[in-house]
């Protein structure tokens, strides 16, 4: 009755061998990391918790062209990870059926999109540790 579980899970443990599976785990984690350091800068901006003394620092005000700025980076940063992880799947895809053409164009998008994602983690962040103590 329950076979079905033992089934997926024995499918999910044979995919951790699979090098793909740990490149999109690679990504994840790096994205994850970059979310986690501009966040970490992100927090000491909210008049609350500089009121509550529950930050370990301070920024200064942020004008409203940087607000504006930064909400619409975030749009993008997840718009441009959500790209860069459909074009390595579509990598993937292509190069295990032999179609070396579109494989090395969706290659280029992953480094395209990818690059995106990672350039305006780092922007923000050189923002943040400009503005921040």
């Amino acid at each position: 009755m329950l076979r079905w579980i033992i089934d997926d899970l024995k499918d999910a443990f044979e995919q951790l061998k699979r090098p793909e599976t740990w490149i999109v785990i690679g990504l994840i984690f790096t994205f994850i990391l970059l979310l986690y350091l501009v966040g970490r800068f992100a927090f000491r901006t909210d008049a609350i918790l500089v009121f509550h003394h529950a930050t370990s620092g301070y920024c200064r005000p942020l004008t409203d062209f940087a607000i504006i700025m930064l909400f619409c980076g975030m749009i993008f940063f997840f718009f441009f990870a959500t790209l860069t992880l459909g074009e390595l799947q579509q990598y993937f895809s292509l190069k295990a059926r032999k179609f070396k053409g579109e494989a090395e164009k969706a290659l280029r998008g992953v480094m395209l999109w990818g690059g995106g994602t990672i350039g305006m983690s780092l922007a923000a962040l050189f923002f943040f540790n400009n503005n921040c103590t």
